[in-house]
């Protein structure tokens, strides 16, 4: 990951990775797989993370958890990655990242 990102991350970055990262999401179980929050909304700043939503298969999931795919999705983009299922999100936030949130 970079140490300090210089630009603001869109969501359209984001897409030009695309297959990079479902071929990253099958490797670990993922599926699925939305953005939501600042990139989402075309509001993302230099320090802004990337919000995924994801489906997890917990039967399929890496000896590293979902870190080994947090990290690599980390590696490829070069900003920080929080990545949640909708069981993870409070109530408040569920329905706003399912509201917001928008296939790769």
């Amino acid at each position: 990951m970079t140490e300090q990102a210089k630009y603001a991350l869109t969501l359209d970055d984001v897409r030009a990775h695309r297959n990079e990262i479902l071929v990253l999401a099958e490797q670990h179980g993922v599926s699925n797989v939305r953005v939501f929050g600042s990139v989402a909304r075309g509001e993302a700043t230099p320090d802004s993370d990337v919000d995924l939503l994801v489906e997890q298969d917990w039967s399929r999931l890496s000896e590293w958890g979902g870190m080994g795919f947090i990290v690599a999705l980390e590696d490829l983009l070069g900003r920080k990655v929080d990545v949640a299922t909708i069981e993870e999100l409070k109530p408040r936030i569920r329905q706003q990242a399912l509201r917001e949130a928008v296939s790769l």
